[in-house]
């Protein structure tokens, strides 16, 4: 297996933890995982030239809005796992450490805050939330399990291929 593949394999592995931390989320805190059919309402706003929304959930629905969100999470975590492996060369594929990952994951963060948020009414980084510092930390902790996520798929990875 190559390395390109081996990092899409770990992105949606990454994801997939970064979702089961949303689940768990739920069940432990009460607070509900992200709506992924929202981002995807954003982003089929943009084919008609509107980035900025002052509340998406207001927004008109946009057809499968619910695929394309969820598409778009994986492929995103699959470009930030390709990122990963860019920064960190290919060695660390095949010797992961969990630093990188981690402090990747923290990274990604930027993401949200400073595109997605802004971009679906939420202000940079939550600031027009109800609690914007609440909304802040899941964000980071979210952010924090990606990491670990890359960090987990890689080992995983890796004890399958025998490497």
């Amino acid at each position: 297996m190559n390395d390109l593949w081996s990092a899409v394999i770990i992105g949606i592995g990454a994801t997939l933890v970064m979702d089961g931390w949303g689940l768990v989320r739920k069940q432990l805190l009460g607070i509900p995982p992200a709506d992924y059919g929202l981002v995807g309402r954003w982003l089929g706003h943009m084919k008609q030239g509107r980035f900025r929304h002052e509340r998406i959930a207001a927004a008109s629905p946009v057809p499968a809005e619910r695929l394309l969100g969820w598409g778009a999470h994986y492929l995103i975590g699959v470009v930030f796992a390709l990122l990963l492996v860019a920064i960190c060369g290919a060695e660390w594929l095949r010797q992961p450490t969990l630093l990188p990952a981690l402090a990747w994951g923290i990274v990604t963060v930027a993401a949200p805050f400073l595109l997605m948020q802004p971009g679906m009414g939420a202000g940079i980084a939550a600031s027009r939330t109800p609690r914007p510092n609440a909304a802040r930390l899941q964000s980071l902790i979210t952010h924090s399990a990606f990491g670990l996520g890359l960090y987990g798929s890689a080992l995983v990875l890796n004890a399958v291929k025998g490497v």
